[in-house]
């Protein structure tokens, strides 16, 4: 209790520290809240722009505050442009903690001493960040390993942070309407959710092997192995790489790399994940990612941290992919529709001024070429409009949204000519057509099958029961069909149960179908 309340109190000096109080000016809040901020007029004003005077606060404030920045910079759709630009800035970078501490929660999880479980170790940490730590390694067998552990304590930490960021937004978001548009309760308990799933060094290892297994024998993307045996909740343990930064341009450059080829790579890779394996890295800031130079005329990407990945539904793939394509025909009447479809906005959504909004939004966009058009901006942009008609955004989306931010802005710094739209275009519409061949159907069938046959002998009993349902209609029904049948000569119930007849036949060939493939 004493702690949390000392933390409060340095969390309050901070805010006055950087003038804080002044961002909600303009947002009409109650007399309670209202009050106590006018006293703070007879402060010095700020001279610093509010987004710089939020990014300082907030490096003063920690590691679980500058991972909460960092979230808040990938929410263009939410946060103003000036504070996320600062936010962008913001560095997970902290100060190692004791080599003697790593030691002790490397051997408490693994259950040995280090000295028999590794021939070597380091002591000097190879990087720190808020969260965990690591360290490099080499096997017994020679192989050269890198050592991740949680930082000691850290959870406690996050967890107390964690309350008093969703008390926050709940004062937020009952004292000002604004605020209530900007979900930030939503965003609050989203992000501590994704930090603490990064607690879960297993989690994130299981992740590394399924997108290292994607990408087997790949010419665009390679993982580390992880090391099974060295690894659980606490620690991890995998194959150190030896590449160069994908920021560090001057290195790429003097290994003579095609800058053009890499770039066009990163978004191959984007949507590869996305549309083929349905599993994404969604934390692919410049930091994780390097570049394999060993052939600089092909270089490969090099992936490390996957604790944060995203999956999306199969309604959503293929409402995104037809959604991008709309775009970019300029057919903005199917975006609108297709957005109503899928479920993105409200059913009762007049489709007439949703397409005025898309196109009022997006017609200025395609006024410049195609290569300065930002596709993860244009996504933004549609969520922007969204958000105007009561629409909640899925988190998968936004995850999407984010790791399309990351891709297209690292892409656009190797190779500023890069035209997404070359890449994207064919891939989509490859994706949209094999989504429809007739080996899509079998392959389902096959995936499928076993669940449908489980429930086939049921479907007699079910036809059974549906006839006595319609055989009870209502009479006003009845009449309305007998009165239909003397115009078309087929009633509601013959219909129906025509209907019955035509369903249990196709589930009957379909699993016949099912017995002959397997």
């Amino acid at each position: 209790m004493i702690t949390s309340l000392l933390r409060s109190l340095h969390i309050l000096w901070v805010v006055l520290r950087y003038r804080l109080d002044t961002l909600p000016e303009g947002l009409k809040l109650p007399w309670p809240l209202r009050y106590p901020l006018a006293l703070l007029r007879i402060l010095p004003k700020p001279k610093q722009a509010r987004g710089v005077r939020l990014r300082l606060a907030i490096e003063r404030l920690g590691p679980v505050f500058i991972k909460f920045g960092q979230l808040l910079s990938t929410r263009p759709d939410l946060i103003p442009a000036d504070i996320c630009i600062e936010l962008n800035k913001l560095q997970d970078d902290v100060p190692p903690f004791p080599s003697a501490q790593f030691v002790t929660i490397v051997e408490s999880a693994l259950g040995g001493s280090l000295d028999t479980l590794f021939a070597s170790f380091e002591r000097e940490p190879l990087a720190s960040a808020s969260v965990a730590q690591v360290h490099a390694a080499t096997l017994e067998d020679g192989r050269e390993v890198v050592i991740k552990a949680i930082r000691p304590g850290i959870q406690k930490t996050i967890k107390q942070d964690c309350a008093l960021l969703v008390a926050l937004a709940r004062t937020l978001e009952k004292y000002s309407a604004e605020a209530r548009r900007l979900r930030p309760i939503e965003v609050a308990r989203d992000y501590r959710t994704t930090i603490l799933d990064e607690l879960d060094l297993q989690r994130e290892a299981a992740n590394t092997a399924i997108l290292r297994r994607n990408f087997e024998h790949s010419p665009l993307l390679y993982v580390p192995e992880v090391y099974w045996p060295y690894t659980n909740t606490d620690v991890l343990v995998m194959e150190r790489i030896y590449a160069t930064p994908v920021t560090d341009i001057e290195t790429l450059r003097a290994a003579n790399t095609d800058f053009k080829v890499l770039a066009e790579r990163g978004v191959e890779i984007f949507f590869t994940q996305v549309f083929e394996h349905n599993f994404f890295h969604a934390d692919m800031h410049p930091g994780n990612i390097f570049v394999d130079t060993s052939r600089p005329e092909h270089a490969r990407y090099i992936a490390i941290d996957c604790a944060v990945v995203g999956t999306l539904s199969d309604t959503d793939m293929y409402y995104l992919a037809r959604n991008f394509l709309a775009v970019f025909r300029r057919d903005y009447r199917q975006v609108a529709e297709l957005h109503i479809l899928s479920g993105w906005v409200p059913k009762g959504t007049p489709v007439n001024e949703f397409e005025s909004a898309i196109r009022t939004v997006c017609e200025p966009i395609f006024q410049r070429p195609l290569k300065d058009i930002s596709l993860a901006h244009l996504l933004i942009n549609l969520f922007r409009v969204a958000r105007r008609f009561d629409t909640e955004i899925q988190p998968s989306l936004v995850l999407l949204q984010k790791t399309l931010l990351n891709i297209e802005g690292l892409g656009r710094q190797l190779y500023p000519d890069l035209n997404l739209w070359d890449t994207a275009h064919p891939f989509l519409e490859k994706w949209l057509k094999q989504r429809f061949k007739p080996t899509r159907l079998l392959e389902q069938l096959k995936r499928h099958g076993p669940e449908w046959l489980e429930q086939f002998p049921q479907v007699p009993q079910l036809m059974f029961q549906g006839l006595e349902r319609i055989s009870h209609i209502d009479q006003s029904l009845q009449a309305l069909a007998d009165a239909r049948a003397s115009s078309n000569g087929l009633s509601i119930k013959t219909a129906l149960i025509f209907s019955l007849g035509i369903a249990v036949g196709v589930a009957a060939g379909g699993a016949l179908l099912l017995l002959g493939l397997n």
